[in-house]
């Protein structure tokens, strides 16, 4: 019987959720928003990455030829894709609008230097989480970085997998991602000097492969230990959570400080993801119950790739045009978000879908995972 892993979607969602507040938080002005824990919120980025790396070895850790590898990394592309190259080509019809629009409205950065066709094409082309020369910055949709490191990932998986089913190393499969994400954060740091999680442009496709190749990982004590764990009382599952949910508020918190340390983000993402895999727990239990956090899971793809271009256009019209101050974000956050829930739900279903490459074409049939 397949897993379904309902708590890590609706952990999705609220991490995303999360994301669009950290970049929120930009323009706003005030504690509901910019405070330490939506500061540090671009962490839940590696949460994703580890998850990412969970979910997809469930559904691929058997890759044995050359056409299920290309069949594997044609659903991948065409699950990402369309709606990265879809909100791309907005901004950039955004950018070649701002001379016009700057008569009638004031305009941050008429000439961004980071929007150019060098950048449109390392976007394009899905490269822009790797370090290019003469690009300094995040461009167009600055989150799209990490679909990059996503893909680039894929790719590192995808065959590495197939070695390792050919050559028969399935018992060795554990310790060759370790090694993996070992080798890739080490590289990070000759790269950059650090392990701080803050890389996207530069060097942000290795603090990629390491949290997926972690998630890998993770699925693989997962596989190994559950029967064994699925023993354990629901109220030890329910400490445990509450446990893991407390330290990862409070390092998120402090994460000016820890984020020089990513090690320990990466370590906490995979026990969080262990423990709620199992879904026994009462925080699990509460979660489960509301349709809302269901849904957000489900269109969290849509949320994070959509929300910078939204929250952008929100500020013009809100504090540009009508002149909210920022402070006005304490409340306009509530109708910020709703409207970037509500455009994703139809991107999720006119776009993410219509675009969905699947094995079974029977309509309607898709499948949990998001991205």
């Amino acid at each position: 019987m397949r897993e379904r892993f309902a708590v890590l979607d609706i952990f999705r969602g609220i991490f995303s959720s999360l994301v669009v507040l950290f970049h929120l938080s930009a323009f706003s002005a005030t504690p509901v928003i910019n405070n330490e824990f939506i500061y540090n919120s671009d962490l839940f980025v590696d949460f994703f990455f580890v998850l990412s790396g969970f979910v997809i070895a469930y559904s691929y850790q058997h890759l044995k030829t050359g056409a299920e590898l290309r069949h594997f990394f044609k659903k991948r592309f065409f699950r990402l894709y369309p709606l990265h190259f879809i909100v791309l080509i907005l901004f950039v019809l955004i950018e070649l609008s701002k001379h016009s629009a700057s008569g009638y409205v004031h305009v941050n950065k008429v000439e961004n230097v980071s929007n150019n066709l060098y950048t449109f094409f390392t976007n394009l082309f899905l490269l822009n989480s790797v370090k290019f020369p003469g690009i300094n910055d995040v461009s167009w949709n600055i989150a799209s970085w990490s679909i990059s490191a996503e893909m680039i990932a894929y790719i590192v998986f995808g065959f590495t997998m197939l070695i390792i089913n050919r050559y028969s190393l399935t018992r060795l499969k554990t310790i060759i991602y370790f090694i993996i994400a070992i080798l890739a954060g080490v590289a990070m740091y000759l790269f950059t000097g650090s392990f701080k999680l803050t890389r996207a442009f530069d060097y942000g496709f290795l603090r990629g492969i390491v949290g997926f190749s972690l998630g890998v990982v993770c699925l693989n004590v997962f596989d190994t230990c559950k029967s064994h764990l699925r023993k354990l009382s629901d109220g030890l599952f329910s400490f445990m959570e509450i446990l893991f949910v407390a330290i990862t508020i409070l390092l998120v918190c402090n994460g000016n400080y820890f984020k020089n340390y990513g090690f320990i983000f990466e370590v906490m993402f995979f026990i969080t993801i262990l423990i709620f895999a199992f879904e026994k727990g009462w925080v699990s239990a509460l979660l489960k119950k509301s349709g809302f956090l269901h849904a957000t899971g489900k269109y969290s793809y849509s949320i994070y790739m959509i929300h910078t271009l939204i929250l952008s256009l929100f500020n013009v019209v809100f504090v540009r045009v009508l002149k909210f101050p920022p402070s006005a974000y304490a409340y306009l956050f509530i109708l910020n978000y709703a409207l970037i829930y509500l455009l994703s739900s139809w991107t999720f279903k006119h776009i993410e879908m219509r675009f969905n490459y699947s094995d079974n074409k029977q309509p309607g049939k898709k499948n949990w995972w998001i991205w």
